[in-house]
């Protein structure tokens, strides 16, 4: 049950609104006992100080003596609630004012002689100061009591005036029981409340986590609920579907990778279990029918050779296991050898291989053995794809931006508006019929996705510039080694 969200904000909103309700009553109460306290002091110190403006006015006639005066002003004491005492100066009580009764006539001060016997501390205490306070315990709640002292006729009294507390006392009585039940009903209400809140603001999560349970590997194209786009929980859902749909992204082309490359592999591998079966089959053959089986054999292993690593390369990249091995060299000279290294296969497919190179040294520092991959893979591409008497251009320099470039040209059919989008995915061909052995085969579709992984390995690029009916024409952009370094794949 704690481990619930819900129930551990219900726990935390009660306990602090406790805290604040527990606080804001015991300060509450402080503060009603203490004002009721001032309230009642200074009635008892006006009462006093009347009763002794009637004690002085009294005594000032001098045909009765003082204690006669002293009698007199008690009789005439009109304070229902309170009782009025006058002391001499032995602290021996003269006169005593009737005592007040509670409700139902119940008597709530004891008898004169016993009070005064309680207020001798307070008399004593007034005899010293002039003045004083004092609250003396007692049945319903005790009694509050002020004294002051007076001279009259040369004679010193003291003068006291006590209030019981039991009504005091019930008020706060009533304030206390008063918070005792709102308090905790207020607790109740306060923690269901805020519990249902809860779930209700919480509903939305549970209802992502119950979808987000049922989304697999195979229904990657669900997403979860959006309630709102402008609160967290909204903002929340949505990046959880944006990171759905990139999972259903990758799991996609991981699909279709898996796919393409089992369908590139399976066309050579049932060549070579083919042609091995029916060399196997005969017991005598000759010679030449041999040597034409194994060179079939050579053919489809080289080529699987070239899958396989091709698809090793590209699964060591995604992994961001890829180590290239940088080096300083000449992009020129790099790019001049990769042309020489392609004559003979124009000279086959009688294609015109020209080289152009602006003069100047392009020093770079990267991954030699890469960088002659990808720009043997371009150029092979221009070189198939391109008819007999066609031509293909091969031109090295720096662009105005001071990059390098390595423009590679041909004069084919070029390629299809629509695919054009596509031509840089993996086992993506143009012309799927194509036939897959000897010069006119075609490749299994990963020759661009290379290049393209190379180029962006060192920092840059391959674009296709241009494709029409007059021929297609790549752009490899590639930093120059005075201005970016090379990067490494992740």
């Amino acid at each position: 049950m704690l481990e619930s969200m819900r129930a551990r904000l219900t726990i935390w909103y009660t306990g602090v609104l406790a805290l604040v309700l527990i606080t804001f009553a015991f300060v509450t109460y402080t503060y009603l006992a203490r004002a009721a306290r001032e309230r009642t002091d200074q009635s008892l110190a006006d009462t006093t100080a009347s009763l002794v403006s009637n004690f002085v006015a009294e005594s000032n006639d001098e045909e009765q003596p003082g204690e006669d005066d002293a009698a007199e002003v008690t009789r005439n004491f009109q304070f229902g609630d309170r009782q009025a005492l006058i002391f001499d100066e032995a602290g021996r009580l003269v006169a005593a004012s009737a005592p007040p009764s509670g409700a139902g006539g119940t008597v709530v001060f004891p008898e004169p002689s016993a009070l005064s016997q309680s207020l001798g501390g307070l008399v004593a205490t007034a005899a010293r100061s002039g003045r004083a306070f004092a609250t003396v315990p007692g049945r319903r709640g005790g009694f509050r009591a002020y004294a002051s002292t007076i001279t009259s006729r040369g004679r010193r009294y003291t003068v006291a005036v006590a209030l019981p507390l039991h009504e005091q006392a019930e008020a706060l009585e009533q304030a206390r029981q008063a918070f005792y039940a709102a308090v905790p009903l207020a607790l109740l209400l306060t923690s269901l409340g805020g519990y249902l809140i809860a779930r209700r603001s919480l509903a939305p999560v549970v209802a992502m986590g119950a979808r987000a349970e049922r989304i697999g590997a195979s229904n990657l194209n669900e997403r979860l609920p959006e309630s709102s786009a402008r609160n967290e929980l909204g903002r929340l859902a949505r990046i959880f579907n944006e990171l759905l749909a990139r999972l259903d992204n990758s799991f996609e082309q991981q699909r279709r990778f898996m796919a393409d490359a089992s369908h590139e592999l399976r066309t050579p591998v049932a060549i070579v279990c083919g042609e091995s079966e029916v060399a196997l089959s005969q017991e005598e053959r000759s010679p030449e029918e041999y040597r034409e089986s194994l060179s079939i054999l050579n053919d489809e292993g080289r080529r699987l050779t070239r899958i396989v690593e091709d698809l090793f390369m590209l699964a060591r990249a995604d992994a961001g296991q890829y180590q290239p091995d940088f080096t300083n060299f000449y992009l020129d000279e790099t790019a001049g050898e990769c042309v020489r290294a392609v004559r003979s296969l124009a000279v086959r497919r009688r294609v015109e291989l020209h080289y152009q190179h602006a003069g100047d040294e392009l020093p770079l520092r990267g991954d030699e053995g890469l960088i002659r991959r990808m720009l043997l893979n371009l150029l092979d591409n221009a070189i198939k794809y391109t008819p007999a008497g066609g031509r293909v251009s091969v031109e090295v320099g720096r662009d105005a931006a001071r990059r390098y470039f390595i423009r590679v040209a041909d004069t084919g059919s070029g390629i299809p508006a629509e695919a054009q989008s596509h031509i840089f995915e993996r086992f993506y061909r143009v012309d799927k019929a194509r036939a897959r052995a000897g010069e006119a085969g075609g490749g299994a579709g990963l020759g661009l996705s290379i290049a393209s992984l190379i180029a962006e390995l060192h920092g840059g690029r391959v674009a296709l510039e241009s494709s029409d009916a007059r021929g297609s024409a790549f752009v490899i952009s590639l930093p120059a080694s005075d201005s970016t370094p090379a990067k490494t794949l992740a």
